[in-house]
């Protein structure tokens, strides 16, 4: 596995007080990349189980890590952006199998009122951004998958170009419109502050934005491309201020689990079941998230016999 553990210190997100409705509850930590479908899958699940209440908890996916393995809170569902998450951080400690279920693509998102919007291609994006009168925004590398899958971005496309530099001339610029996580910058593009952002796809298409798309040698969408994302890394922080990590490039696939001492863990995985299901599915690719199908594991003899139907019992080398 190419991911090391990164741990960051940064705000928790805490569901806005809730109270006691007296049905079941089913708390769900998930990254913000997740938000949209996550909310129509509940809300569809909640109308066909009127005794169950879904809490969503939406974060960067190492802050609902740390939720459960510093904080301890209470939870019964973790989905994470990036599977190393849940399978260095959560597993076996708290939960003993995840499941991959989908994957995203980069993408460099903008408006109509974008600075030079009418001339920039998948081919010429990178001398957009290098102009001095235009701004762009990226995610925090420190704090979000997206952050540092960006700066990876960058790298593979400076092989990719042959453009000696490019990235590093490309992360200096625009400091001061970097931000905790991709969804933040959303409202810097639709606020007109920024011209473009690097976010993903699926962001991209929940919101209405018109997008660059990216090569697949560079856009962290195709497994098959995984060798050559694994050539460039990125450093981070750590849990400690002069600690750093190597983070190396791989596609983009995410993960869930249900919690070992889920205190509603039929049900959760009951939920599970729904997410996986053709018709779950579609909450994904109507939002512009495409599924891994079959979905895969790495722990196939530890998969609840409920979620089995939906799985490739081949481990991902």
């Amino acid at each position: 596995m190419r991911h090391l553990i990164l741990f960051i210190a940064t705000g928790i997100i805490i569901i806005s007080g809730c109270k006691n409705t007296g049905k079941m509850e089913i708390i769900i930590f998930h990254a913000g990349s997740l938000s949209v479908p996550f909310k129509e899958l509940a809300d569809e699940y909640e109308r066909r189980n009127p005794n169950v209440k879904i809490l969503r908890e939406p974060a960067g996916s190492l802050v609902c890590a740390r939720k459960i393995t510093e904080l301890k809170k209470p939870c019964d569902i973790i989905a994470s952006a990036d599977y190393f998450v849940i399978d260095e951080l959560i597993i076996p400690e708290y939960s003993s199998w995840s499941i991959r279920f989908a994957t995203n693509e980069m993408v460099l998102a903008f408006s109509d009122k974008s600075r030079k919007s009418g001339e920039i291609t998948s081919d010429n994006w990178y001398k957009i951004l290098a102009s001095d009168d235009v701004i762009y925004a990226r995610s925090d590398p420190n704090a979000d998958p997206c952050g540092y899958r960006t700066v990876i971005l960058l790298k593979l496309a400076e092989k990719l170009y042959g453009n000696s530099g490019l990235a590093d001339r490309l992360v200096v610029k625009d400091r001061n419109f970097v931000r905790p996580k991709e969804v933040d910058l959303v409202a810097l593009l639709e606020s007109n502050a920024v011209d473009y952002i690097f976010n993903y796809k699926s962001v991209a298409v929940q919101h209405g934005l018109k997008f660059v798309e990216f090569p697949p040698e560079i856009n962290l969408s195709d497994p098959g491309y995984n060798d050559h994302y694994g050539t460039v890394s990125v450093e981070v922080t750590a849990d400690q201020a002069d600690s750093k990590i190597e983070i190396f490039g791989e596609y983009i696939n995410y993960s869930l689990t249900v919690l070992d001492n889920s205190p509603n863990r039929e049900k959760a995985i009951d939920f599970v079941a729904f997410l996986l299901s053709d018709e779950g599915i579609d909450f994904f690719r109507r939002n512009g998230q495409d599924p891994i199908i079959p979905f895969t594991t790495d722990q196939p003899e530890l998969i609840p016999q409920k979620l089995m139907q939906y799985l490739k019992t081949e481990r991902i080398e």
